[in-house]
């Protein structure tokens, strides 16, 4: 017997700064690529992260996770990581990597799955940098041969999406 498929989605909304910057870039080439939000002195956000999960409903409980659990996790990976800091300054993980909105959804991701006792339920992270850019990655990878891997994902729910190329707004 199947059971419903249901996905159930947090939001959280958390404040940090940081400077578009690659270090495989020039300095030039990063004014080029990043323009304004490369700015030395840096530029802030108020992001917007939705987290999904997907999974079968319990039968004895009636939820595929307990909200509160997954708020728990949220705080976890990115409240206490993310909140009121400079991700580029304060974050280990973004030292040698450019801050982009594409690369903090790939870091709550990662941390996630580190903390949730069944890291098979996520199915996404959605990150609004902007009202008008948003972030949506799944764990998908991308191989130099353009084939996505995903075991779990179908073939038309197969594509990573991402209306972002850079931190503008425009």
């Amino acid at each position: 017997m199947s059971s419903p498929l249901v996905y159930l989605t947090r939001k959280e909304c958390f404040s940090a700064c940081h400077r578009l910057h690659s270090p495989f870039l020039s300095e030039e080439a990063n004014r080029q690529v990043y323009g304004k939000c490369n700015n030395p002195n840096g530029h802030g956000h108020n992001y917007t992260v939705e987290v999904t999960v997907r999974g079968p409903v319990d039968p004895k409980t009636g939820m595929v996770m307990n909200i509160t659990d997954l708020k728990k996790y949220m705080d976890q990976t990115i409240m206490k990581k993310l909140d009121h800091l400079n991700l580029d300054k304060d974050v280990p993980y973004f030292k040698n990597l450019a801050s982009t909105t594409e690369n903090v959804a790939i870091f709550i991701w990662d941390s996630l799955k580190l903390v949730m006792p069944k890291p098979d339920l996520l199915y996404e992270v959605k990150i609004y940098e902007t009202d008008k850019n948003s972030v949506i990655y799944r764990g998908q990878k991308f191989d130099a041969n353009h084939h996505y891997h995903n075991k779990d994902l179908s073939s038309t729910d197969n594509v990573c999406s991402s209306n972002l190329s850079s931190d503008s707004d425009s």
